[in-house]
Formats: C-alpha cells, sequence, structure tokens
C-alpha cells in the first residue's frame, strides 16, 4: 500500500525530527510525518501546497497555487515507515494536510511504526470532520483535532461535521485546538465544544499567523479570551524558532 506525501523544498518527503511547536506536546521532540491532501480549504493554510493544486478554484491569500507532480511523493507504507523510524523520538506526529484521508494506510504505517519502535507515542493532528475507525482510534495516543472556524472560508457543514466532532469527543486522547484571529473566535470554540460536551481542559486557542511578529501581537488579548472559557491558550514555538518553513 502506498501513502502520499508532502515534499520538502529539496524535493524529499516532509518526514523530520524537530519540536513539537503547539498543542498540549508543545516544547518536546518528535519525529513528523506530513501527508499530501486535504478536504478543507484554509484561506490562511501554512501548509496550502499540500492541496492548493493549479486548477482547483479554491482562494488563498498567498494567490499561489500548485502542482501535484512537484508537491506530492508517494512512498510504500514500508517505505515511509522506515524513514520515519530512522530519526528516533519519544513520539511520531502524522499530520498534513489532512491525515484522515488516507485511513486505509495509516494503520498499516502506525504498525509498522510500532514493530519497529515499540512503545512510541502516535499523534495525529486533523481539522476533525472525518471520523477515524475504531481500529485507528485504538492505534492512536493523541488526536489534536483542530475544527476550522467561519475565517477559514470554508463551508461549515464540511468542515464542522457535527458527527466527526462527536466521534472525537468521546475519545479521551482527543485534545480539541482551535486557531483564532481575534478574541471573539473563543466564543465560536466555546459554541462549538458545548454541544459534544469537550470539556475546558481539552481545548486550546492558538492565535493564526506565520510570523512571530503576527503570533505575538494576537497572543496576549487571545490568552485573555482563553481564561474567561478556562480554556488553555497555545503558542507556536517552531515559527518564533524557525520561521514559517517546511521541514521543521
Amino acid at each position: 500500500m502506498q501513502i502520499n506525501l508532502a515534499r520538502n523544498d529539496d524535493g524529499a518527503p516532509e518526514i523530520f525530527r524537530s519540536i513539537q511547536g503547539e498543542g498540549p506536546m508543545a516544547g518536546r521532540e518528535r519525529t513528523f510525518i506530513r501527508l499530501s491532501g486535504c478536504n478543507l480549504h484554509c484561506r490562511w493554510c501554512d501548509t496550502a501546497y499540500t492541496w492548493n493544486w493549479e486548477g482547483s478554484p479554491f482562494a488563498h491569500e498567498s494567490g499561489k497555487k500548485y502542482r501535484p507532480a512537484e508537491e506530492m511523493d508517494k512512498l510504500s507504507v514500508a517505505e515511509a515507515a522506515a524513514r520515519v523510524l530512522a530519526l528516533p523520538a519519544e513520539g511520531v506526529v502524522i499530520t498534513g494536510g489532512e491525515p484522515m484521508l488516507q485511513r486505509a494506510a495509516l494503520l498499516d504505517l502506525i504498525q509498522a511504526l510500532r514493530v519497529g519502535a515499540p512503545g512510541v507515542r502516535i499523534e495525529m493532528e486533523t481539522n476533525g470532520s472525518i471520523a477515524p475507525s475504531g481500529a485507528l482510534a485504538a492505534m492512536v495516543d493523541l488526536f489534536v483535532v483542530s475544527p476550522k472556524l467561519a475565517h477559514a472560508g470554508n463551508d461549515a457543514a464540511l468542515a464542522l461535521n457535527s458527527e466527526a466532532l462527536a466521534a472525537f469527543a468521546a475519545l479521551d486522547q482527543a485534545h480539541f485546538k482551535f486557531v483564532c484571529q481575534t478574541p471573539g473566535d473563543a466564543a465560536a470554540a466555546a459554541a462549538i465544544a458545548a454541544p459534544h460536551n469537550i470539556a475546558p481542559a481539552r481545548l486550546s486557542l492558538m492565535p493564526e499567523g506565520v510570523s512571530s511578529a503576527a503570533i505575538r501581537a494576537r497572543l496576549p488579548a487571545l490568552a485573555e479570551a482563553a481564561r474567561a472559557y478556562g480554556f488553555s491558550v497555545s503558542d507556536r514555538l517552531h515559527i518564533h524558532q524557525f520561521g514559517q518553513k517546511r521541514g521543521i
């Protein structure tokens, strides 16, 4: 079975070891594997090279389009797993794009990772619009679920799939992270969390931005809004340390 991966600037599959810059595991060393393809098309997405193909109708604030042949690499699951295992860390983060589009391949990939590195933590970043199978949920130690608010520009019926969100909310290992542009987005996040009984301790707000200056400008007011609801606030440490780059 094959798996579709994004590419680094040098054309190699985007598999790298770095610190986790955001969410509940921020600051911990992780090996990342970035998959290509997404069912959502956020206008401010920082990995638009995984989905914003030439000829597609999707709008992105950069105005840039990409060619799948230049941005996507197909590897066998075995080869992808071997490349991940060659960069050992306490945990592996499967990210995208949207990993849940490749659920069948992910089952094989995670099995291979657990054989090669028993005890490794498997973490997955997802937009929360596609529910995991029971088999996949049982193999993942942490889901960081990032439902997209209205400012991302997606169809709400797709981005905020109630059945999928309920499935993630039922998992003890799911943490919810909302990308926010203004403090008012805290109320929107709370309105999504409430009907799914997502406790405030399982939810964090993160400022949208691909520069350290933009993140720092939004963070103080967002932290106040998070405190009012009992939510956590997430920085983007990798942006401060490395800037907006691939493979970091």
